[in-house]
């Protein structure tokens, strides 16, 4: 009798656990952590970058309502205006920033952007900086992609989070403070069969920023690499009606909170883009195995605006309905 109330016992904690991963928006550890540590957040200076729109306009509100004091950046100057306006907390919108910024345009751009946010708030300095711009382009064969496209993805995406990174961390370690909040992609985790370029870019900067963070952590230096899957933004609009994406909303919140709790790395997604962040992490070989059953379809379903993260590509469906 007691073998029999234990195996159901488990069980029955088996089941909820299942339930529990499928209904899942995010990796255990991030879920587990429940709230925003708001004292992490409040007065301290927080820069970034792709503040004009999608994720980075709404991590931008969020953070405004947690009292935080923002630097926004972007190409568009007008965009960041029209942000700023919208924003309310402890220290919007007056006291908002705006500092036009170019990823791509070299290191005496950066290197200026720099102490100009080093300056603001009367010469604080900056304490968290969120990485959030990015170059994306639609899917495509590998092949596909010309090198003007490479340049600027891995421009973008690499060569110049790392260059602000580097120019910007002097001034953290001389405070002894600094908090580098990476937004990569689960195409830096696993396979992405279309987006190769991107998915490069995005393991390169995973790989940088987690060894930057083992170099400086004893030094007051934290890192935080978020890897969201599909997200529901104003530039997803082109995408399949039938992809079950998170909504920028919650992708930021899960962000913040990743970010006020030290997380070193946080996942954010539905299933299944979860499960084979899981399976590619604990058993890569049948991860690996499963991406390559999918890759040729999921390059196909997207040359036809399907649903590029359907179950139905493993089974031979090339497009969802």
């Amino acid at each position: 009798m007691l073998a029999l109330t234990v195996s159901s016992l488990f069980l029955a904690i088996g089941a909820v656990f299942i339930f529990k991963f499928l209904k899942a928006d995010g990796d255990f550890t991030l879920l587990s952590k429940g709230k925003v540590k708001r004292q992490e957040i409040e007065d301290k200076v927080i820069w970034i970058t792709g503040g004009s729109r999608g994720i980075g306009e709404v991590l931008a509100k969020q953070l405004a309502s947690l009292g935080a004091k923002l630097i926004i950046s972007a190409r568009n100057e007008v965009e960041l205006e029209r942000v700023k306006k919208q924003l309310t907390g402890k220290h919007a919108p007056d006291e908002v920033e705006i500092l036009p910024l170019d990823l791509s345009r070299g290191e005496e751009h950066l290197a200026e952007a720099v102490q100009k946010a080093e300056l603001l708030f009367g010469g604080v300095g900056v304490d968290y900086v969120f990485h959030n711009a990015a170059f994306e382009r639609p899917k495509s064969l590998a092949l596909d992609v010309s090198e003007e496209s490479l340049k600027a993805t891995f421009d973008v995406n690499v060569l110049g989070p790392i260059s602000l990174t580097r120019l910007l961390l002097p001034h953290m370690l001389k405070r002894g403070r600094g908090h580098f909040v990476v937004m990569s992609s689960a195409a830096g985790k696993t396979p992405a069969p279309g987006q190769a370029v991107y998915s490069a870019s995005k393991f390169a900067v995973n790989g940088y920023f987690h060894s930057l963070r083992s170099e400086l952590c004893r030094r007051g230096i934290r890192v935080t690499i978020v890897c969201p899957g599909p997200v529901k933004t104003t530039t997803s609009s082109g995408t399949s009606s039938s992809e079950k994406r998170v909504s920028s909303e919650r992708c930021a919140e899960l962000t913040i909170i990743a970010a006020s709790h030290g997380l070193k790395e946080a996942w954010i997604s539905y299933q299944p883009v979860l499960a084979v962040m899981y399976l590619v992490q604990y058993a890569p070989t049948v991860g690996y195995w499963l991406m390559d059953k999918i890759g040729e379809k999921r390059v196909a379903a997207a040359a036809e605006k399907g649903n590029t993260y359907s179950l139905g590509l493993l089974f031979g469906k090339k497009k969802a309905s």
